[in-house]
């Protein structure tokens, strides 16, 4: 009965992906809505521009379908599918200006972060007030927990915006994001029958089907990306599934990945102001100074799956104490 918690929303999400996705792909084509490259991000990327862009919509149907016919719906499940959906549709917002304006920049950060804390903030007060463990949290490695008392809210809504950047800068790789985030999810869903978590084992166990069904058509050479909708929905996702389960400390490692994208940005932009125009990296996010360092994308992409698979597995140390 406990794999079946994991079997059954994750084929329902793969086979929705698997039909929905080439439908989805032809009706992109058809508005043109294609996917702008910048051009100062790798030369090589160029030859990507007009592949539909917005994928993330199937992913979110898939993902919100599979739960709803899978387990009986609680408040838990419908913070968590909040939270994926509301990250999602600012992610569609996001990708809808881009779109209608042919800019590749989306909102402005501030609009973004505004959105985001907003969110995130909703889902952290829901968790301090009604979840089992309140305000605190798990520490890895101890098996114990610490009660974060006024300091929780703050800390839930950063978790969950920094997810949703990093998952979004990770998305710059036919089949990155997918895959480390389908990893991820597998992890997340296991750890929640650990847990007897029920509605978090339905979700990240949809999510990794949608995940598995997407990377199909996201693969290289990749014939439709996730967009903002897609990436921004599997951080919002993923963070408020960590939340429910007050494992959100386990999440800066086993999406170690993720870590490691944002944080290339944020030293190639501190170095680059400290140091008048000097670069730390070759390009950031960090997958883009490795293709620049003569690795082909397949190579990086496989890479950071196998060092996912990894981080995970210590992960899963880190949560048996």
């Amino acid at each position: 009965m406990e794999f079946l918690k994991m079997v059954v929303p994750f084929g329902i999400a793969f086979v929705l992906m698997l039909l929905g996705t080439p439908l989805l792909i032809k009706y992109l084509r058809r508005i043109k809505a294609g996917q702008s490259i910048r051009e100062e991000g790798p030369q090589s990327h160029l030859s990507k521009t007009g592949t539909p862009t917005m994928g993330g919509l199937m992913m979110i149907a898939a993902v919100l379908i599979s739960c709803f016919f899978s387990i009986k719906p609680s408040h838990d499940l419908f913070i968590i599918l909040i939270a994926f959906f509301a990250y999602g549709a600012l992610g569609f917002l996001d990708d809808f200006v881009k779109l209608t304006m042919k800019r590749n920049l989306g909102l402005t950060a501030k609009q973004k972060f505004a959105l985001q804390i907003l969110i995130a903030v909703g889902l952290a007060f829901y968790a301090s007030n009604l979840s089992a463990y309140g305000t605190e949290i798990l520490i890895p490695f101890t098996n114990a927990y610490w009660d974060l008392g006024i300091f929780y809210v703050p800390f839930v809504a950063f978790i969950m915006v920094a997810m949703a950047n990093s998952v979004n800068l990770t998305d710059g790789l036919d089949g990155l994001a997918s895959g480390v985030s389908l990893v991820v999810a597998i992890f997340l869903a296991v750890t929640a029958i650990f847990l007897k978590t029920a509605e978090a084992a339905c979700f990240c166990a949809a999510l990794a089907g949608a995940c598995l069904g997407f990377l199909v058509f996201n693969k290289h050479p990749a014939k439709i990306f996730m967009g903002d909708t897609g990436s921004m929905a599997l951080g919002g996702g993923i963070a408020a599934a960590a939340v429910i389960m007050n494992i959100e400390l386990i999440i800066p490692i086993a999406g170690g990945i993720y870590l490691a994208e944002a944080v290339s940005v944020i030293l190639q932009v501190a170095y680059y102001k400290k140091t008048g125009g000097k670069r730390l990296f070759k390009m950031a996010p960090l997958h883009h100074h490795f293709e620049l360092s003569g690795w082909k994308e397949q190579k990086v992409v496989v890479v950071f799956w196998f060092v996912t698979i990894l981080l995970c597995g210590i992960s899963w140390i880190a949560l048996r104490g």
